[in-house]
């Protein structure tokens, strides 16, 4: 197996609106959101989000196994005689199986870290506090009743988030080793999943599909893109930072910097300094940036 290459690592920018409520005060749905120290809010869709809806569509694309979990222990989690050859989930983002305390037993938790590792979504542009105001009116007027009122927070804006995957721990946990066939099965349909990745929230259903990644196959596992991604906003156009990806590119591992093995996908017409990208790095395609990743994962585990 090729040892040297084992870091799949993936950031990647989509457009989106209104990812991910919290609990709210009163009959205000408040958005999840993270403050700066410069006074300014970003909203965000959690990891766990990104997870559920990741599952979500390993079931429905290529059918997942999601009958996987019970509350026999008192808490709700994967079951204890499954392992990870029963489990894509188990597999790509680990588990913990608490075990009971008894008179005998002090209890425990049998754990395995997660082989693919998931940010959260964070916007790239500023929350503005924009509310929608809203009711059920057409309900209550049918029985002649007044309506309920809520207000729903909203915001529209591009968002990124990073995807590592240690792909030496794909497939194995303690004495289970798997086919690499079937190792590098599971990877690229995570990879399809999140190219065509989208939510289900509150009627709508948001593609959070990429409109702009950068990354590939390293020798080290890590999440280099991760805070490196910058939206400059003008005239009603948005630009990406090409000079903080390009410092991050020149990072070296041993003799060689990860530019080597970096490459960027971008949908066109989205970007106004789309001609300086693809200038500066090698620029495909949406499609033919996963189809090389692919290619990539194919080679390790032969």
């Amino acid at each position: 197996m090729n040892e040297v290459k084992k870091g799949l690592s993936i950031t990647m920018i989509f457009k989106a609106q209104s990812l991910n409520y919290g609990e709210g005060i009163g009959n205000i749905s408040e958005l999840k959101k993270l403050s700066r120290g410069d006074g300014s809010i970003y909203t965000f869709a959690s990891r766990q989000a990104l997870r559920y809806d990741i599952a979500r569509l390993g079931n429905k694309m290529f059918g997942w196994n999601l009958e996987v979990v019970d509350k026999s222990k008192g808490t709700v989690q994967f079951k204890e005689g499954l392992t990870i050859e029963d489990s894509q989930e188990m597999d790509l983002f680990g588990y913990m199986k608490t075990a009971k305390k008894t008179d005998k037993e002090n209890g425990g938790s049998d754990i395995r870290s997660a082989a693919v590792r998931l940010s959260n979504a964070i916007s790239l542009e500023e929350y503005k506090n924009d509310i929608e105001f809203l009711n059920n009116k057409g309900f209550a007027d049918r029985i002649n009743e007044f309506p309920n009122l809520a207000n729903i927070e909203q915001h529209l804006s591009f968002y990124t988030y990073t995807i590592t995957i240690d792909l030496e721990k794909i497939g194995v946990d303690g004495n289970i080793e798997l086919d690499n066939s079937i190792r590098a099965k599971r990877i690229k349909e995570l990879l399809e999943i999140i190219k065509v990745l989208n939510r289900e929230i509150r009627g709508r259903e948001e593609n959070l599909s990429p409109v702009f990644i950068i990354g590939g196959v390293y020798k080290l596992n890590s999440p280099f893109f991760l805070g490196r991604v910058k939206l400059n906003g003008k005239d009603g156009q948005f630009s990406i930072d090409t000079d903080m990806l390009k410092d991050t590119m020149s990072l070296k591992l041993g003799e060689n910097s990860i530019e080597e093995d970096t490459n960027v996908g971008i949908v066109k017409n989205i970007f106004s300094n789309e001609n300086e990208i693809e200038e500066k790095f090698k620029v495909t395609s949406i499609q033919e940036f996963f189809e090389n990743l692919e290619n990539e994962v194919d080679k390790y585990y032969n």
